[in-house]
């Protein structure tokens, strides 16, 4: 008889690398019982599916003997708390590194600088005071990692870190004690700063992935109004309701779970979904979406969906694997580092053997190999990218342009292709007034009606007409009518401000337009458009001229999308779904290319998420811009094609500092192996290439336009 499937997940907080997330993929793959494991790095979770046979227990010890520490997966609040609590504790690991790394570093000044005897003892057992302490503290987040490997008879890239911050450490206390005259206190205490900022920011990143995915979640209503059959109602959590159930949802409300409207009709806000500004018109047998916002009318509605099944749930777990492949991406620091620090602690132990079996004796031997592990510490190496990367930002954010993840200029400077949403994002997203013939007395009538609706195209009309200075008339009752427009009594007639067809006047082709009429009178078309972002022309023009092929995938109709598209000469894909935005970058990577995505609306954030690297304006949606890497403020479309300058530019340095970094590596590292170099000399000439690396850095201080 065949096990029924089962699924467990747990949490893994020590995983640290893409060798962690192969190490636990494959170590529970060969479980016999284990039908597939796939780890989530940016939520630091591993989802297993097995058959009966196995318990947690079981997986968890398992899980425990590839060397990592696993929690079953209780409550996402919890597992939150906990990734906020360890970026809390790296970040102070970090501040208490920094603070010990510039006073160590003045008192090695001192010491380089000449000062001899007691002095000099002095300065060494007070850099002894500041250091010890800290890397006691500070390097917790290696020495545990290191521990729990080594004691299940396993290694990472935390154990070479923690044996060479230890092993230069000890020899320093050692030499201070015995009044020597060198101590390595400041290359510890550095190495460990330099080694926590990256591990910081990369901490950052994952928790800004996991919250772009929440800011979604956080779109749809608590909960909802249910009708029982008895007739009764009452109100219910959004996690308690479930398909079947028949629902109220007022006017002004949003729908906490997926449905099907049984009465009644109204306008609904579908941005969230489908990205068009304009509420669709809905009625019974219409299908409804949780998050969606009810505009007009109150109506019932069966649910279909509630909960994990909605279709904004779909959305944020797409999110969320979209994150998770951008997580994957390995980082050029990342990736240098992990081929780095193996083979530098190697190179230092060989060093130690070799001399040792010359017959220099031990501390002679362990002299040269402290040497060669700070003259090969990887501060160079490890500024080489955040510092052009800083740098870079700070130059971008005087342009206007927000860089929310170090790693998304690497990725701009890749993308070859660029995909733009349309409204909000090629367009302002702002409804104008472009053409109106109202006479002086009909202006006022139609700021009152404009004033008493929330209909975008009314907002606009009562914006243009208080822009001009017109004041609003006194009318009495006005009623709102879904789906048609607003209507009140004035000087014993009726006006009416509205559709045109309701108003009884033929609408302009499929543009945006409403009509306003005085009972007996004539009536006025009023036409508007959502105008072009300025230089959105020319913006297009540069980015190909750059090598990006640039079209448009849009979730608005053929009729809406086509005028942007023939103005800007873009081909553009119309009327898709979030999954088939995703779907359409998707197709695109499988052929090789690296799609930037610029959009602003709740239903671009999973094609934010999917896109190599995401642009979003300042003025998209807390989900749009939560995932996205860059925002850039202002109407104009601009600061695209100028942050991608600016990225390539950035690319260029980084590349260079490589260059830089490692040459000096290649020079000093032989030097420092033949024990021609000593600790003082090490200590001055790691400095000394970090100096020059910040140097080549701070001409990206200039961004050109």
């Amino acid at each position: 008889m065949t096990a029924l499937l089962s699924h467990a997940e747990f949490v893994l907080p020590g995983i640290r690398c893409a060798g962690c997330i192969a190490k636990i993929e494959d170590g529970l793959s060969h479980l016999p019982g284990v039908v597939s494991a796939r780890v989530n790095f940016t939520a630091k979770r591993v989802a297993v599916d097995h058959d009966g046979s196995l318990d947690d227990a079981v997986l968890r010890r398992a899980i425990g003997d590839l060397g990592f520490t696993a929690e079953l997966l209780v409550e996402a609040g919890e597992q939150d708390r906990a990734h906020a609590r360890e970026s809390r504790e790296l970040l102070k690991a970090l501040a208490v590194a920094g603070f010990a790394a510039m006073n160590v570093m003045l008192l090695s000044v001192s010491i380089w600088s000449g000062a001899e005897g007691s002095t000099r003892a002095l300065f060494h057992w007070l850099s002894a005071l500041i250091a010890m302490p800290t890397v006691a503290y500070s390097g917790r987040p290696f020495f545990k990692s290191a521990w729990a490997a080594l004691r299940r008879g396993r290694t990472n890239m935390d154990v070479p870190i923690s044996i060479g911050v230890l092993l230069a450490t000890l020899l320093s206390l050692f030499e201070t004690i015995v009044g020597g005259a060198h101590a390595y206190f400041d290359g510890a205490v550095s190495l460990l700063f330099f080694l926590l900022a990256g591990r910081y920011l990369d901490s950052a990143m994952r928790d800004r992935a996991r919250d772009s995915a929440a800011s979604l979640m956080r779109q749809t209503a608590p909960g909802g109004t249910v009708v029982y059959p008895d007739g009764s109602s009452a109100w219910v959590r959004a996690a308690d309701l479930a398909p079947g159930m028949r629902m109220i949802v007022t006017s002004g409300e949003r729908f906490g779970a997926d449905g099907r409207i049984e009465k009644g009709e109204t306008r609904i806000d579908a941005s969230l979904v489908t990205g068009e500004s304009e509420p669709a018109p809905a009625s019974v047998g219409d299908r409804v979406i949780a998050g969606t916002l009810n505009l007009a009318a109150p109506v019932e509605i069966t649910v279909t969906a509630a909960g994990p099944d909605t279709a904004i749930a779909g959305m944020a777990r797409l999110m969320e694997a979209a994150g998770q492949g951008k997580s994957r991406y390995v980082r050029i620091a990342d990736r240098a580092a992990r081929l780095y620090a193996p083979a530098v602690h190697c190179l230092a132990a060989l060093s130690f053997a070799g001399w040792m079996i010359a017959g220099a004796g031990w501390h002679q031997s362990l002299l040269i190999a402290v040497a060669v592990l700070i003259i090969t510490c990887p501060c160079a190496l490890g500024l080489a990218v955040p510092v052009a990367q800083v740098v870079a930002a700070g130059a971008m954010m005087r342009r206007g342009i927000l860089v929310k993840d170090g790693s998304a200029l690497e990725r701009l400077a890749e993308a070859d292709s660029v995909r733009f949403d349309k409204t909000g994002t090629l367009t302002l997203g702002r409804p104008e007034l472009v053409e109106e013939s109202l006479t002086a007395e009909e202006r006022p009538l139609a700021l009152a009606l404009a004033r008493a609706s929330r209909h975008p195209l009314s907002i606009a009309l009562a914006r243009r007409l208080e822009g001009e200075g017109v004041a609003a008339a006194d009318l009495g009752r006005i009623v709102e009518y879904p789906g048609k427009g607003v209507e009140a009594r004035h000087d014993g007639r009726m006006v009416r401000l509205g559709s045109p067809a309701w108003i009884g006047c033929a609408a302009p082709g499929d543009g945006m337009a409403c009509a306003f009429a005085i009972e007996g009178g004539d009536a006025r078309l009023l036409s508007f458009s959502d105008r072009i972002r300025p230089d959105a022309a020319s913006s297009v023009r540069r980015l190909e001229a750059q090598g990006l092929e640039c079209a448009i995938l849009s979730g608005d109709r053929r009729a809406a999308v086509a005028p942007v598209a023939v103005d800007l000469g873009l081909t553009a894909a119309v009327g898709l779904s979030p999954t088939e935005k995703v779907d359409a970058i998707h197709r695109q990577a499988a052929i090789g290319h690296r799609v930037l995505m610029v959009g602003d609306g709740l239903n671009d954030g999973p094609a934010l998420a999917a896109g190599h690297v995401s642009m979003a304006p300042a003025s998209a949606s807390d989900v749009g811009q939560t995932a996205a890497d860059l925002v850039f403020l202002g109407d104009s479309l601009a600061p695209v094609p100028i942050a991608v300058d600016a990225a390539r530019r950035t690319m260029r340095v980084v590349r260079q500092n490589f260059v830089l970094a490692i040459g000096y590596n290649l020079l000093a590292v032989p030097l420092a192996l033949a024990g021609l170099v000593t600790p003082l000399v090490a200590a001055i000439a790691m400095s000394t290439s970090s100096i020059i690396v910040v140097a080549n850095a701070l001409r990206l201080r200039r961004i050109a336009a």
